[in-house]
């Protein structure tokens, strides 16, 4: 009997990476690009100068593998540190079973729905599905948002398993849904911003025609998750996860999720303090700005969301522990958004918020600092896993960089771009970009390597800069739902408790579809007249 061949752990397909990456740095010439800093609206970047390639000594990589986990780490402390906060953050909040009891009412609320004709002919969940993705593809879209996903996986993977559905679901409606978003790129400084600025473009200028772009793209891509979604509802052993997901199945059926403590002492005591802080915060800020693009709002946010904690808190409170500490998430979701789109938060701010969070939490249910921290340090250990594989990922950056030849990579795969027509040349770089995804994951870093040279390249043949900077944002989105090297990505299915080979098999016929249908939007940039190209 021929043994069933068994898929590689994360840990193992992520290593033979890393010993690939240190093959080629034996066999690729060094190579380096000068650079210099230019200032954006989003910052001061670090941009190649065109032509400005020269060959180095390549620095073979050989026991260096061993010590790229810990550079990988070093490399990536921000997600890794963001990752075990999230894991005790949610621990606690598990503990006080207020997402059991959320996903529980939310679920009775919306089988209420389907009263109505239309809605149950289009299907709640459907809709449910529909409207999150979209809601996450706006926010990947507006100002990029990646790392965060990672925190609302633990929140969808869960309602997707309780609506019938499993994992991969739950992490389409954030992480798919906000990585469209991010390739369509309505108005993203940090890609889409950065990128016209080297292009010498106005910013976000030729938005009507990326309006379609992204209207096409979450089309198709969120078709694509409702026909699995569907697929797995009728007959769950469908799922690519189904055995995985037996920790998710089993959390579900040992949830009770109708329980409903009555709220403590401690619990009125948490409520009036995060309150306290609100309105102290408020009246510090009472003027607030949310950037939207190149769109600047001053609302009084703060000062809304205190009256809105006052209110709901207050009525959560009456009702029950579990409504306080699920009020308090909801929250924690606003203040994320705010913090994002007003305050430019990055992942140190994030995980100060989700570590606070967790305090009030274990204040609510009346623990005690040694009680906290206890299942803090749990949770973190039962996620520990996730913050390892990315440190690991990590590792194969370094090997390319230590390595010195990831600029040869990039100088040879711009000089096979030269020299052809229009149409090619867009095909080409759009290529190139996907391409170059996969070693380089960070849309800002890659726009600030990659884009002076296809501004060049572009003047070469004549191509609109505009056409050129919109190959850019929608290369450089897809791939990033499939690359290993993404820490975002290891992080999410980490989290999500998915391997990484069984995620593969899953996402690479919808990524080939968007890849396919991305190129075909591209051809009217060169064939027809477009407003801002």
């Amino acid at each position: 009997m021929t043994p069933r061949f068994k898929i590689p752990h994360t840990y193992v397909i992520i290593f033979s990476i890393i010993l690939l990456a240190a093959v080629f740095t034996w066999f690729v010439p060094g190579g380096s690009f000068e650079r210099e800093k230019i200032t954006t609206s989003s910052g001061s970047s670090e941009v190649v100068k065109a032509n400005s390639f020269h060959y180095v000594d390549n620095s073979p990589q050989t026991w260096q593998i061993f010590s790229a986990f810990y550079k990988g780490f070093v490399r990536s402390p921000k997600i890794i540190v963001f990752i075990l906060i999230l894991g005790g953050a949610f621990w606690l909040l598990n503990e006080s079973k207020a997402i059991d009891m959320g996903v529980y009412a939310f679920l009775k609320k919306s089988d209420s729905l389907n009263r109505y004709r239309l809605i149950r002919f289009l299907g709640v969940n459907n809709i449910i599905i529909t409207i999150v993705m979209l809601m996450f593809s706006f926010f990947g879209a507006i100002f990029g948002m990646s790392e965060e996903t990672i925190a609302f996986v633990i929140i969808f993977v869960p309602m997707a398993i309780s609506m019938g559905y499993d994992s991969i679901v739950g992490v389409s409606m954030c992480f798919i849904g906000a990585g469209i978003g991010f390739a369509g790129c309505l108005m993203n400084p940090f890609t889409l911003g950065i990128a016209q600025e080297i292009a010498g473009l106005q910013l976000f200028s030729g938005l009507e025609y990326r309006f379609i772009i992204w209207l096409v793209i979450n089309i198709v891509g969120i078709g694509y998750v409702l026909w699995y979604a569907n697929r797995v509802k009728k007959n769950p052993t469908k799922s690519v996860v189904y055995h995985e997901d037996s920790y998710w199945r089993e959390h579900h059926a040992k949830a009770d999720l109708q329980v409903s403590e009555k709220s403590l002492t401690s619990t009125w005591v948490a409520y009036f303090g995060v309150l306290a802080a609100i309105v102290v915060a408020a009246f510090i800020w009472p003027q607030n700005p949310i950037k939207l693009g190149a769109n600047a709002f001053i609302l009084p946010v703060l000062p809304v969301v205190a009256v809105l904690f006052a209110i709901s808190g207050y009525m959560a409170v009456r009702k029950s522990l579990q409504a306080f500490v699920l009020n308090v998430l909801i929250f924690t979701v606003v203040f994320l958004v705010v913090g994002v789109t007003g305050f430019e938060w990055g992942l140190l701010e994030l995980a100060a918020l989700f570590f606070g969070m967790a305090l009030v939490a274990g204040m609510a249910m009346g623990k005690d600092a040694n009680e906290i921290t206890r299942s803090f340090v749990t949770g973190a250990r039962d996620i520990m896993s996730a913050a390892l594989v990315v440190g690991l990922a990590g590792g194969i950056i370094v090997i390319l960089e230590d390595g010195k030849i990831i600029d040869t990579i990039l100088y040879g795969i711009s000089r096979s771009i030269e020299g052809t027509g229009k149409i090619a040349t867009l095909a080409l770089m759009y290529v190139f970009t996907s391409a170059i995804n996969i070693v380089i994951t960070s849309g800002t870093a890659k726009a600030a390597l990659i884009m002076p040279i296809l501004r060049d390249i572009s003047d070469m043949v004549s191509l609109s800069k505009q056409a050129t900077v919109t190959a850019f944002h929608i290369g450089d989105g897809f791939t990033n739902l499939i690359t290993p090297t993404s820490g975002v990505l290891i992080g999410v299915l980490e989290v999500a408790r998915i391997p990484f080979a069984k995620w593969f098999s899953w996402a690479w016929k919808l990524i080939l579809i968007l890849v396919v249908l991305g190129w075909i939007l591209l051809i009217p940039t060169v064939l027809m007249q477009l407003n801002g190209f």
